[in-house]
């Protein structure tokens, strides 16, 4: 090789180097990593909470004085299909475990069916459970219909009465206790009701909340919007109410979706909670838009609770888990993401998970699916 050669060949290595080093001190080309998703950990074997006879939905766990991890979840019988039957007879159950992981045991059932005659007597399903001093807050969904009671599946199917009635009549509620075990305290109205001419006029539902220190509370909520035709209801949206107190009632605080189609993107399951960085959202993502997964986690960050952005690595979990035994499955549905936190890190992440090769309709077993976090 000529001299001239070799001066060219360590200029064009030399300038190679260079414009590597100068690509990768650029803030867009540095590869960020989703703080949730570096931290999921293997799905436990054996863990979490099922029950035979029932569909069991949409875990919330809080750890008690007695010692116990206290887990509410929404369960219904398997005689009526999955989708609608959550909408028309789904109640929310307690049951414990002396560790995270479980199994839990069903222990009682938190709140029942109380008569149509009750916005949330014939349904009640979302849990989402909060520890706020001396008192235990269970935030959910209720809905009501004035038909009989269902005998087996053969009546029930999305476009029958019982699933558009107990579609258009969910509401967000409240109900307290000083104990997990209850007795729990209903309210008689909604704590968050829907509103004509808003994009919440069709339902309310999947509560998210945070209590601050001095008892008022933010809520993160699921909202539809009303249409006069056939389903009724508009595309998913998030939106945001507060309350002086966290009983409600609550008052919609943002007068457009937070996110939504053409708003972010369309997503579902929120779980909101704050820390000295600001506010952060962990939520399924509806369509794969967001995250690059049909229905994989998202994440997204606030400094007030009202104006979001997604994560530069929007992707915070994936469909597909790793078990405990090594073996690698990806769920039919895994969706209703909740995280534990212990000392203020999330320990454990709950899911709500389906076998099946992906949609209700296809799937012959639900419960709840926990998961590791990595230290």
């Amino acid at each position: 090789m000529s001299a001239k050669v070799r001066r060219l060949t360590r200029f064009g290595t030399v300038l190679a180097v260079a414009v590597v080093a100068a690509a990768a001190s650029r803030p867009e080309a540095q590869i960020s990593k989703n703080p949730i998703l570096e931290r999921v950990d293997r799905a436990v074997v054996g863990g979490g909470f099922e029950m035979p006879g029932y569909w069991v939905w949409c875990s919330s766990v809080a750890k008690g004085d007695d010692g116990l991890y206290h887990m509410f979840a929404s369960r219904w019988p398997k005689r009526i299909p999955f989708h609608p039957g959550w909408m028309v007879a789904s109640e929310v159950v307690h049951a414990t475990s002396k560790n995270a992981e479980g199994p839990y045991q069903f222990r009682d059932v938190a709140l029942p069916a109380r008569g149509a005659q009750y916005w949330d007597g014939r349904s009640t399903h979302n849990p989402r459970i909060v520890r706020h001093k001396d008192k235990w807050i269970l935030f959910y969904m209720g809905s009501t219909h004035p038909f009989d009671e269902i005998a087996d599946g053969k009546t029930l199917t999305l476009d029958s009465p019982y699933a558009t009635v107990g579609r258009s009549n969910k509401r967000v509620g409240v109900a307290v206790a000083s104990s997990p075990f209850g007795p729990w305290k209903r309210m008689d109205a909604p704590a968050l009701d829907t509103k004509p001419g808003t994009f919440y006029s069709f339902l309310t539902s999947n509560p998210a909340p945070l209590i601050n220190e001095d008892g008022s509370a933010i809520l993160v909520f699921k909202a539809r919007a009303y249409r006069d035709r056939y389903p009724y209801q508009g595309d998913m949206t998030l939106g945001v109410a507060k309350a002086p107190r966290y009983d409600g009632p609550y008052t919609v605080v943002s007068p457009e979706p937070i996110f939504g189609l053409g708003r972010g993107g369309e997503m579902e399951d929120p779980f909101l909670w704050k820390d000295a960085a600001g506010y952060h959202l962990l939520a399924k993502d509806q369509r794969g838009t967001i995250t690059g997964e049909f229905h994989g986690g998202l994440l997204a960050h606030s400094k007030d609770a009202l104006h979001w952005e997604i994560d530069k690595a929007p992707k915070a979990y994936s469909r597909t888990v790793t078990w405990t035994d090594g073996k690698v499955e990806q769920m039919g549905q895994l969706e209703r993401a909740f995280p534990l936190f212990e000392n203020g890190v999330i320990t454990h992440l709950f899911f709500a998970a389906m076998d099946g090769s992906g949609g209700f309709q296809n799937g012959t077993r639900s419960w709840s699916l926990v998961v590791r976090m990595k230290k």
